[in-house]
């Protein structure tokens, strides 16, 4: 038998547009759009000598793709700050680099349309490959200055502990 939901009366699935990112503990302001959580696998390719016509497949090593997060350009800092623990321009021969916490882990939340937490990902090991302080500018242009951080990852897994909201619903008056 099929395994429903708990949440009998939802019949829609989640939309992509309530979200929140987490690091350190707290949620990081502004973020407009996060890219894809994708895990790939290589396919192992190999064959028995007695049976000449049929190639067989395993799994092999898998990998998890960058993860791109954006926002619009303002004073605040954490995307820069975590950018510069790994790359930190003139700060001296020998501290270019924080080894000892340019990784984060973070937290990814979809909501539902109530904005309460429908499901989480824990993303493990992340740390900045690629930093984009400000976009083209560009006088003619009607657009929201947008700053992106590429994050590299080492794996992420659903947090089961978020389970479905009981989600919330009018009373109409008798």
């Amino acid at each position: 038998m099929a395994q429903f939901s708990v949440n009998a009366q939802r019949f829609d699935p989640y939309k992509n547009f309530k979200f929140r990112v987490k690091w350190d503990g707290r949620y990081v302001a502004g973020i407009s759009k996060v890219g894809a959580l994708k895990r790939t696998t290589e396919v192992v390719e190999h064959r028995e000598g007695g049976d000449p016509s049929t190639v067989r497949k395993s799994p092999g090593q898998s990998k998890y793709e960058p993860i791109a997060l954006e926002r619009g350009v303002t004073h605040d800092k954490d995307f820069e700050q975590w950018a510069n623990k790994v790359w930190n321009y003139g700060s001296g021969l020998g501290a270019e680099v924080s080894l000892k916490d340019f990784r984060k882990d973070i937290i990814i939340e979809m909501m539902n349309e109530a904005g309460q937490v429908a499901i989480a990902y824990k993303v493990y090991r992340c740390w900045v490959s690629e930093f984009q302080a400000l976009p083209e500018l560009d006088a003619n242009a009607n657009a929201i200055a947008i700053q992106m951080l590429t994050l590299q990852n080492e794996g992420w897994e659903r947090d089961y502990d978020v389970t479905e909201p009981t989600e919330p619903s009018f009373v109409e008056p008798a």
